[in-house]
């Protein structure tokens, strides 16, 4: 619970979420700037978190450039890998296992694969999502395509969106302990969810599996070369 309790202050809490929700590291002048805090307590606060298992640091020059001349290697901060336990960075083990509850009930009653029973079940999951993401919104259905209403969706379900030139990577994997054990059944749940709910935004969805990231990218057609993330839709 220590990591949990190094939360508790409220700006140590938003230099957490503003490190998570960064593409690249951060530096203890970026993050200064962006939350308007003086550099020291920033600095303090940071540092607490690494203490914590939190966030980890790495050691890189910001310029470029190498040699003599080139300065000291900034300190820059990212978000930890390990688990934690308030699950930061979120994870939906509850879904998976209310998914795969439901695949074995009707794989019992109705004698289909258990396999293609889960796709079945997280695929209609999917689509409930987006009719719930437009109902939020405000929408009797889901828009197609709409990149700020996909990025908000998938965001408020922890998989943390990144946009960029049409297609949305997502830099977690809600379902993370349980891909590294039995990575083809889950991986294949995570595309029928997130299939179910790109096809109600015009999405298509597909494995791509890359380092650090989930295993499912998203093309969102028409969507600018570049999106970024909507105010809010991350932290």
């Amino acid at each position: 619970m220590r990591g949990v309790g190094a939360l508790a202050d409220p700006a140590r809490l938003e230099l957490y979420r503003l490190v998570v929700a960064a593409d690249d590291a951060v530096s203890r002048e970026q993050a200064a700037t962006a939350l308007g805090l003086p550099a020291h307590q920033v600095r303090f606060h940071l540092d607490r978190l690494v203490a914590d298992g939190l966030l980890e640091v790495e050691y890189r020059r910001l310029t470029g450039r190498s040699g003599p001349g080139a300065g000291r290697p900034a300190k820059l901060y990212r978000r930890s890998a390990r688990e934690v336990v308030v699950s930061l960075p979120e994870r939906r083990y509850d879904l998976a296992g209310h998914l795969m509850a439901e695949a074995i009930d009707a794989a019992t009653s109705s004698g289909v694969p258990v396999d293609e029973a889960l796709r079945a079940s997280a695929t209609a999951h999917g689509r409930a999502l987006a009719v719930r993401a437009s109902a939020a919104a405000g929408e009797d259905e889901p828009p197609a395509p709409d990149l700020p209403a996909v990025l908000a969706a998938l965001a408020a379900e922890g998989y943390e969106p990144r946009a960029s030139g049409g297609e949305v990577t997502l830099a977690n994997c809600p379902f993370h302990a349980l891909m590294r054990e039995h990575t083809a059944l889950v991986c294949g749940m995570n595309l029928a969810l997130l299939s179910g709910f790109g096809e109600a935004f015009g999405c298509a969805a597909r494995l791509d599996p890359g380092p650090g990231r989930c295993c499912v990218v998203l093309t969102v057609p028409g969507a600018p070369a570049g999106g970024a993330l909507p105010a809010g839709a991350v932290g």
